[in-house]
């Protein structure tokens, strides 16, 4: 049975508050900018609090909460930000397992122009988080870094998307509901 987006509310408004919530004036604008959504990380040296993600670098509308930055081409080296495309299906994970927030982070475009290497926050805590995948295994919530963001910060972008005619949510499949 597929979990309902009212069961995923209770879920999500039962903890604490999303780390999207820290600027709720979402900005949408067309840039290139660097996809997190399915990255894996890794520990940077010397950096407990951060980790390096290998992002997909993307052309077009997006979400974050802080301006957009256009460089003229997806060029080796040239800076850009990740940022949030809309998700069609998820895991929603809870468990102490360490997890990278990377939305606005700092990236540097890869030598051939089609990945990233994103800068990202470590996380970890109670509330439910989101694997972005289309299918869910026993080891989905329980493998190495990815980049990540809360089912609060997913619902709260998608509200806000609701309002922008450029980049509308798009329905979303939970593909579970992880319980404590």
């Amino acid at each position: 049975m597929r979990p309902t987006l009212v069961a995923l509310l209770l879920l999500a408004t039962a903890f604490a508050p999303s780390a999207f919530a820290q600027d709720a004036s979402f900005k949408v604008c067309k840039s290139t900018y660097a996809l997190c959504t399915t990255a894996r990380c890794s520990p940077v040296p010397g950096n407990a609090d951060a980790v390096a993600c290998k992002c997909d670098v993307k052309s077009g509308y997006s979400l974050g909460a802080q301006d957009c930055q256009d460089p003229p081409a997806p060029a080796a080296g040239a800076a850009v930000r990740s940022r949030y495309f809309p998700v069609t299906s998820f895991v929603s994970c809870v468990n102490d397992r360490p997890w990278a927030f990377c939305l606005d982070s700092p990236c540097a475009i890869d030598v051939k122009g089609a990945t990233a290497t994103c800068t990202c926050s470590l996380k970890r805590g109670k509330d439910p988080y989101v694997i972005v995948t289309d299918r869910y295994t026993k080891d989905t919530c329980s493998t190495g870094v990815i980049s990540s963001a809360t089912v609060a910060d997913v619902l709260e972008a998608t509200e806000f998307l609701k309002t922008n005619a450029h980049l509308p949510p798009r329905d979303f499949k939970v593909l579970n509901v992880e319980r404590r």
